[in-house]
């Protein structure tokens, strides 16, 4: 039985990054990229009727920026469009993170994903979990589809890396004395490594170097870490309205992260909260407002910029058959997210 319409949010709407174009042509070639990309994922949601693939398609079309994607298309060759196996696994990276947003509010138990309903709350979470393995095998065999075995690997590394970055989250909920290089190798496998298997997959794809792909990947974990890092700011200090989901998630999942982290520094009595399975909304908002009086939020924010900072330095050194000055306007366009 669904539920719609009856969490009481409304989906963000989706929209690109706005990025500032050196040509006509470079405008066209990547915005003709991404309408194609979106082409494949839309054909993807409507393979199914009924619950599954009313599923997919509300996954879809629930607001997002497709940044994966578009760093998939921006680490191939800029000197020619896109070619099927470029596209392929800029929808595969897309599709695979779909299925992970899908899984993870059936485990969160989540009724509200960027303002509108979840998957797992409209229809249950048997449907939930059949659409999220359903757009993660749609999303090997779009990638199988490009035709390079090396891609494939890393492609199933990167997935792997996904599933053991959740299990380590669920092992160290409400796990207070979890450091800060525990809390970096969760945002790694979690978050990370699909930025930088995105990236890396859109320049083998496209016939560079191993080494151009290798460098542009470290580019992309990089960015994804920082992230990452201002997700978990914006989750103790954001906007229901702007962020699409209920400030103190973390808190209330057990999920100690950056800013908690550097709070109990100062604040250890907040560790009592935090080890409770079920915190009140009152138990929340202390928790928020010692991470706000702690100087926790700018101490994580800076390292996020740290990442940032040290993701140009790698772009720098990466060939120049890329996208450099738009990649340059993502890693500015992490930060403005938090701004």
């Amino acid at each position: 039985m669904t539920r719609r319409g009856q969490a009481g949010g409304r989906a963000l709407p989706r929209s690109r990054p706005t990025l500032v174009w050196s040509s006509v042509a470079q405008r066209r070639r990547v915005a003709r990229g991404l309408d194609l990309v979106e082409e494949r994922l839309v054909a993807v949601a409507s393979e199914y009727p009924g619950a599954l693939g009313e599923a997919c398609r509300a996954t879809l079309t629930a607001g997002g920026k497709r940044v994966r994607p578009l760093l998939t298309l921006l680490c191939a060759r800029r000197d020619e469009p896109a070619g099927e196996p470029v596209l392929r696994a800029a929808a595969a990276v897309e599709l695979l993170h779909m299925a992970t947003l899908v899984h993870d509010d059936v485990l969160d138990r989540a009724e509200l994903r960027r303002g509108c309903p979840t998957v797992a709350y409209q229809y249950g979470p048997a449907v939930a979990v059949s659409a999220g393995n359903y757009l993660l095998a749609r999303a090997f065999s779009e990638l199988v589809g490009a035709g390079d075995p090396s891609a494939v690997d890393l492609f199933a590394a990167t997935a792997v890396g996904l599933s053991q970055g959740e299990v380590l989250q669920r092992a160290e909920a409400h796990d207070v004395d979890v450091e800060v290089d525990q809390y970096i190798r969760r945002c790694q496998h979690k978050t990370a490594d699909l930025f930088s298997a995105a990236c890396s997959l859109g320049a083998l794809l496209s016939g560079q170097e191993e080494e151009a792909a290798a460098a542009v990947g470290r580019y992309g974990r990089l960015i994804g870490l920082a992230f990452q890092v201002f997700d978990d700011i914006l989750d103790c200090s954001g906007d229901q309205a702007a962020t699409g989901k209920r400030p103190g998630t973390d808190v209330r999942d057990g999920t100690v992260t950056l800013p908690m982290i550097y709070a109990l520094e100062a604040r250890p009595e907040l560790a009592e909260i935090l080890r409770r399975p079920d915190p009140s909304d009152g138990d929340v908002g202390t928790v928020l407002r010692g991470v706000e009086q702690t100087g926790a939020l700018a101490r994580a924010r800076a390292d996020a910029l740290r990442y940032i900072e040290d993701a140009r330095a790698v772009l720098a050194a990466c060939p120049d058959t890329i996208e450099h000055g738009l990649l340059e306007q993502v890693a500015a366009q992490v930060v403005d997210r938090y701004s």
